[in-house]
């Protein structure tokens, strides 16, 4: 945040296209770092009830992506010169030139300092956030981190690596698809659809006025619905929208509907994503960032590839269709992502299951001990086991003694009870016996 508001204090300024590079450089790799710190620390602040918030932070993303470009338009007006000379359309033979080197100077006078200031306003209010960030940082205490590590540690996934690829995969499509259509829905709309700017850039609004709706909604259904639900129905929205705008877009009704649905479905499939993904396995900084670098891959690759391939098929609607492939390859992605997540989970389950059975001892025989100390535990179970075996010898040879017949060792017999010679004399019709005493009672048991 810190090196985003060092750039924008330094745009206004600019006065060397060299310098603007870089301070842009500055803004969009703080950005990246900020996109990813923030989903990370969503994930280690919230844990498994990170799903509403989540969807929180990328509700804000959605608020940004649909009001500033109402904003920049408030403040630029039309961004043709109204007080440039154009030729008469009934006199093209000779056109009068236009001053382009002035055009620019017309523009910063007609915009005024009020505009440049306006980077000074955001920039410091991103330090104003910065400073508050500062202060929980400051507060926190790095011996709960290290503790959450130490406990996540055992929550890696068999496939984890797997999963990692395929997700950034998966968000390397659907960032991409989602930046290409809302950046070429506008020129589709003119050029294919015939429509006017108003009706063009209402569409343009449609879109992403959907997208950040649903995304303030999927805050309060991420807390009923599972995130995998969640990815579900937004595959299958987007499937439907994208083949309706494939096929149907011709139709003035089938492109405002299929644009609605578009934007509607491709809203939480990134949170979403974050959050199916951590109740698998552990998610952090490094696995985060690889998320973020393959949605900006798709951010940056996919519109390029849809604005060539536009410019060499001037007849063909290229951007309806990469909307229809991406959302098939990502409908493929996921039940491959699904099945490794699954069998990942099923085999720890089955290690924590035997080691619940094998704890299950300790807690009924009362002895209390830290969960942390893993190792005294096992112990204890195995001490345990040894003692359930020998009573359970012990219980089942003074089973068998007490069914023995009369034929038996006197030894044995002399366990059982005799009621009519508890005084100790010798049995009648037999031979005389000896008194039992509490020491050869002591010394059979």
């Amino acid at each position: 945040m810190l090196g985003t508001t060092v750039g924008l204090y330094g745009i206004p300024w600019c006065k060397k296209s060299l310098l603007l590079t870089v301070l842009m450089s500055v803004i969009g790799a703080s950005m990246g770092v900020l996109d990813t710190g923030g989903n990370v620390l969503a994930l280690n602040t919230w844990g498994p009830e990170a799903g509403p918030h989540m969807q929180a932070l990328h509700f804000s993303f959605a608020i940004g992506a649909f009001v500033a470009p109402i904003l920049a338009k408030m403040a630029l007006g039309s961004s043709e010169p109204r007080d440039l000379p154009v030729g008469e359309k009934g006199n093209q033979s000779a056109p009068r030139p236009v001053p382009t080197a002035s055009a620019p100077l017309a523009l910063r006078h007609r915009l005024g300092a009020e505009f440049l200031w306006s980077y000074v306003v955001i920039g410091t209010y991103l330090l104003v956030v910065s400073f508050f960030f500062f202060i929980l940082y400051s507060k926190s205490g790095s011996a709960r981190d290290k503790s959450k590590a130490a406990v996540q540690k055992h929550r890696v996934a068999k496939h984890h690596y797997a999963l990692i690829v395929l997700l950034f995969l998966f968000f390397f499509c659907y960032v991409g698809a989602e930046v290409t259509y809302g950046s070429y829905i506008f020129t589709y709309a003119k050029v294919f659809a015939e429509m006017n700017e108003n009706e063009a850039a209402a569409l343009n609004s449609v879109f992403w006025g959907t997208f950040a709706a649903c995304r303030g909604v999927a805050i309060f259904c991420a807390a009923c619905l599972y995130p995998g639900t969640m990815i579900l129905l937004s595959l299958l929205g987007s499937a439907a929208a994208s083949s309706c705008l494939a096929f149907l877009a011709r139709h003035a009704a089938s492109l405002w509907a299929g644009t609605a649905v578009y934007g509607a479905s491709m809203a939480t499939i990134f949170p979403s994503g974050i959050s199916w993904l951590e109740q698998y396995t552990v998610i952090q900084g490094k696995a985060a960032s690889l998320f973020v670098v393959g949605a900006a891959l798709g951010e940056m690759c996919i519109p390029a590839a849809v604005g060539y391939l536009q410019g060499r098929f001037s007849h063909v609607p290229v951007v309806m269709y990469t909307a229809l492939a991406t959302s098939a390859v990502t409908v493929l992605l996921f039940p491959v992502m699904y099945g490794l997540a699954k069998a990942s989970g099923e085999g720890e389950t089955k290690a924590v299951s035997e080691s619940e059975d094998r704890k299950a001892l300790l807690s009924n025989s009362g002895l209390n001990e830290d969960e942390e100390d893993e190792e005294d535990v096992g112990e204890w179970n195995e001490a345990d086991f040894e003692v359930i075996e020998m009573n359970d010898t012990l219980r089942n040879s003074v089973v068998d003694t007490s069914r023995k017949g009369p034929g038996d060792s006197p030894a044995k017999i002399s366990l059982q009870p005799h009621p009519d010679n508890a005084s100790g004399d010798a049995p009648a019709g037999g031979s005389p016996g000896r008194k039992t005493t509490n020491a050869d009672r002591e010394k059979n048991d």
